[in-house]
């Protein structure tokens, strides 16, 4: 009995490291077919005296880990680097879900004032080049890498030292960490390719505000449909049981915001139900009305006819989560064909008009939980998104009064140049009257809005996210006048080829603010972010407003493009 136990226990150990070693043959094969698909895609430049390669892997769980070869051809850097990723595979049992290849192209010496200067003067986490820390590469980390644990050092220029030798610890390369910054460095740029888990291989741009993100040949419906499902998935994902939803985090070391904030929360509401237009998704219902219920349990009511909505962190009343509770709602029961929120809409119209002066057209911003005034302004946004929803109110009630107090505010925006504050909530409210009222003036505006700064919206460096959508509401207004026919004398200042060019070029560069794979794989969670928008300039931030935003003006781009291809873009 006692030897047939032990020949019993000799089999099921062989048996073991038989399906063990081709399960960990399964995962070299599997990277090898990756690296092979890769490596026809990359450019090859022999025209160095030594070549240099990164390889960087990532099973989507945790930071990506990447390996340097060197060679005098591409061949036997690759090679070089290969054998370093083999070996982590096969010791740490590791699944790299993506790869990505590196190759420098460009290498540029540099002391170290110099380069401190060109750090702090790219701002916006905008400084794009790797860095070698001596001549041989021996301590070289990807452009990736540095922006992505904070080593590039923004606010005063240089290198984090602190960060430097944190992120080289915490990758294991702790035999590559220092402890004093050198004075002479190489700054360097590549050539990328990325595969993903199913294998597809994308080239990525090595220039400009692009770099390391695969290229988009054309930037259509379908493509941008793709992009709002999976972010919409994203943003699902971030809802949790009570309705409310994980507010933000911090991406580079997985820091979670601890605030809260109920116009954001409501606003994001908005962007689900858009995104419901696409999609059809029952979960996607039932996601919208958790929400909703969430929302609701925050308005509170002056009297049975007067409601806002109330932001209990900070105890006030803000005039502009009133006008986004009512944009919802009415969006909600638009698209599920009901009057479910009717009352509470009315309730909440009659709130606004509770913080608004009809002689002058302005409104009082905020208020305390006990209804008394607190500060007349707070941020301008407020004005366009209350006006916004009045005159969302009339298109539901056809009730005379909600009309009114919109165009008496959007004659006040004329009067007063609103113009100048590149308010994408002032080109919604003026996109939403004009279906009701065909005044010139209206149009002249909406037109003025956008024009007076396409010129900024264009060379804007940042993903600023709401310029899609002014850039968006004011193109429904042109193609409203031009459908009923409308001729206004400001139509002859509007440069519409500029206007289109600026709407293609800017839905293309917001794509800089998404987590595709590629930017993933360099953050601390990478699968937790995948797929999000995020805000590069404050830390990569990724907040449920970011993804709002960006998540509206696709959704619009999407249902106008064939418009948008009419016109000429």
């Amino acid at each position: 009995m006692k030897k047939k136990l032990i020949i019993f226990s000799v089999l099921l150990f062989i048996c073991f490291f038989f399906f063990f070693s081709l399960f960990q043959n399964d995962r070299l094969i599997k990277y090898d077919k990756k690296i092979s698909l890769m490596k026809t895609n990359i450019n090859l430049y022999e025209n160095q005296e030594q070549q240099i390669i990164f390889i960087s892997i990532c099973n989507k769980k945790e930071r990506s880990s990447i390996f340097k070869g060197t060679g005098k051809t591409i061949n036997s850097a690759l090679n070089d680097a290969n054998k370093k990723v083999k070996k982590f595979i096969k010791e740490n049992k590791y699944d790299a879900q993506w790869v990505k290849i590196d190759l420098v192209t460009s290498k540029k010496n540099i002391k170290y004032d110099d380069l401190s200067k060109e750090i702090y003067f790219s701002r916006h986490e905008f400084f794009r080049y790797g860095l070698a820390f001596d001549s041989d590469f021996n301590l070289a980390l990807l452009e990736t890498e540095l922006n992505g644990a904070k080593i590039y050092e923004y606010d005063n220029g240089g290198i984090d030292l602190k960060y430097l030798n944190l992120y080289l610890k915490k990758a294991g390369r702790t035999n590559e960490t220092i402890s004093e910054l050198p004075t002479d460095y190489i700054i360097f740029g590549t050539n990328s390719v990325f595969c993903d888990e199913n294998n597809n291989v994308y080239s990525l741009s090595n220039s400009g505000y692009d770099v390391g993100r695969r290229n988009v040949d054309i930037l259509d419906d379908l493509y941008v449909k793709t992009i709002l499902e999976d972010s919409t998935e994203f943003l699902k994902s971030q809802i949790k049981e009570d309705g409310s939803f994980v507010y933000g985090m911090y991406p580079r070391f997985d820091n979670n915001i601890k605030s809260y904030n109920i116009v954001r929360h409501t606003s994001t509401i908005w962007s689900l139900i858009c995104a419901y237009r696409i999609q059809k998704d029952e979960q996607l219902k039932k996601d919208i009305e958790n929400t909703i219920e969430y929302m609701l349990n925050e308005i509170v009511y002056k009297d049975e006819n007067t409601a806002y909505l109330y932001e209990k962190d900070l105890n006030e009343i803000k005039l502009g989560g009133c006008g986004m509770a009512i944009i919802v709602l009415t969006e909600y029961m638009d698209v599920f064909k009901n009057t479910k929120y009717l009352d509470v809409c009315n309730a909440l119209g009659n709130g606004i008009i509770t913080m608004f002066d009809k002689k002058t057209g302005k409104y009082f911003h905020t208020l305390n939980r006990d209804f008394s005034k607190k500060d007349e302004f707070r941020i301008i946004y407020y004005d366009g998104e209350a006006t916004f929803a009045l005159s969302r109110l009339y298109g539901l009630t056809k009730e005379q009064k909600w009309l009114n107090m919109a165009e008496i505010a959007v004659k006040r925006f004329i009067k007063e140049n609103y113009e100048q504050y590149k308010d994408h909530w002032i080109a919604y409210s003026l996109n939403e009257i004009t279906k009701y009222v065909d005044k010139e003036e209206y149009y002249a505006f909406a037109l003025k809005n956008v024009q007076d700064n396409l010129k900024v919206i264009y060379e804007r460096d940042t993903t600023y996210h709401t310029y899609s959508e002014l850039l968006m509401a004011t193109f429904e207004v042109y193609d409203r006048m031009k459908e009923r026919n409308i001729s206004i004398e400001y139509e002859k200042e509007f440069d519409l080829d500029f206007f289109l060019k600026t709407i293609y070029y800017r839905f293309n560069h917001m794509l800089n603010g998404y987590f595709f794979p590629e930017y993933a794989m360099y953050m601390k969670n990478p699968e937790k972010i995948l797929h999000s928008f995020f805000v590069r300039h404050d830390g990569f931030r990724v907040r449920i407003d970011d993804n709002q935003h960006n998540i509206d003006g696709y959704y619009q781009y999407y249902k106008n493009y064939e418009k948008l291809k009419f016109y000429g873009m």
